[in-house]
């Protein structure tokens, strides 16, 4: 089962990914959301010459050809280089899962189940109040039992959104939600150590549970004070992909809660590296998954099977007019009810590409 062809069809936000071997086996992937049109250039000219011909016939050897791509294009190891593989990683486990008739989370050793989400909430353009408002008809709707909202300003250095805002936002939805509800909230890398510890009091004075990325996520020390000096959970790590990097954070104890992307890592094989790294330390994974593209699919199945996975998987909620992208990129998006996702139980993602999406967009192939 050698690789033949690699094909990306991809718009500016999202990029879809069909690897088809000798032996006609296909399977989906997806590069990472966002700049997804370079991330599909990068897997055409740098990923596809080094895997094209190569035999994938056992999933055991799939870190060392994903090992093989990163030692060739040493002098490219950032961000880019593992969103291109991921496109590449994920379609090669659907391929696996189609041939052995399993889901991907059965792969992993996993069973899949209905997973309980948290509702996280993309925007910082809504006040408190209609935040609350829109939290509680989708409780309503849907069930869900935890809410993760925005705090201070995307890389905001201590700016917020406007000023107050987080001060209003963090008791306003504690006190619409009461009690029973676990929040959490995200400060996108918005502030020095000294105002993420002044927030993190104000959190715990609602009761909030996690505070995601309170400081730049590449300033470790910075977190880790934050995170020393608070007693609720400080958590990061979506950004990162760079393995040693990785190291240094868990070895350190940068955070308590670690989220890798799993379309930002590389794909599902990078990202088992992670996990494995984590549950040695004793530590949770909570991955980052804030849309609706496949990236949200991948999650489902790893969290289903991993053994140090935490108590919910994100799962971003109706905001079309935030992510209208999202949407239609495969059918049957998957739905909250009573506060829990279905991981799909199909052969491989056990999704089915909208046909009509790929007619709209770019197109490009690497074969043999």
């Amino acid at each position: 089962m050698k690789i033949k062809s690699i094909e990306t069809f991809s718009i500016p936000e999202v990029g879809l990914v069909r690897v088809t071997t000798d032996d006609l086996q296909q399977g989906w992937g997806q590069v990472s959301t966002y700049q997804a049109d370079i991330s599909a250039m990068v897997l055409h000219r740098q990923v596809a010459p080094w895997v094209l011909g190569k035999d994938i016939s056992d999933l055991g050897q799939l870190g060392d050809l994903l090992d093989l791509v990163y030692e060739k294009q040493h002098k490219f190891p950032g961000s880019y280089m593992c969103r291109a593989m991921g496109g590449l990683d994920t379609a090669i486990w659907d391929i696996h899962g189609k041939v052995e008739g399993k889901s991907v989370c059965e792969l992993l050793g996993g069973t899949p189940r209905p997973l309980r989400v948290y509702a996280s909430s993309m925007k910082r353009d809504i006040t408190p109040q209609q935040e609350a408002e829109r939290f509680l008809r989708l409780q309503e709707k849907h069930g869900y039992d935890a809410f993760k909202f925005r705090v201070g300003a995307e890389c905001g250095r201590n700016q917020d959104e406007w000023p107050g805002r987080t001060e209003d936002i963090v008791p306003a939805i504690r006190k619409a939600l009461g009690d029973e509800v676990d929040l959490l909230v995200d400060a996108n890398s918005c502030y020095f150590p000294e105002r993420a510890i002044e927030v993190g009091r104000i959190l715990e004075d609602n009761g909030i549970q996690h505070f995601e990325e309170p400081c730049p996520y590449w300033e470790f020390d910075w977190t880790r004070e934050v995170k020393q000096a608070l007693k609720l959970d400080v958590t990061g790590g979506e950004q990162d992909c760079n393995l040693t990097l990785w190291k240094h954070m868990i070895d350190s104890e940068v955070v308590d809660i670690f989220q890798p992307d799993v379309c930002y890592m590389g794909g599902i094989e990078r990202t088992l590296r992670v996990v494995e790294m984590a549950k040695n330390a004793g530590k949770i994974i909570t991955p980052h998954a804030a849309n609706l593209s496949l990236v949200t699919i991948f999650t489902l199945h790893l969290m289903g099977a991993i053994e140090n996975a935490g108590p919910y998987v994100e799962f971003a909620i109706e905001e079309e007019d935030y992510y209208p992208w999202q949407y239609d990129v495969y059918t049957d998006l998957p739905v909250a009810v009573d506060g829990k996702v279905a991981i799909p139980d199909g052969p491989g993602w056990g999704i089915e590409v909208n046909s009509n999406w790929l007619e709209r967009a770019d197109y490009q192939i690497s074969r043999c």
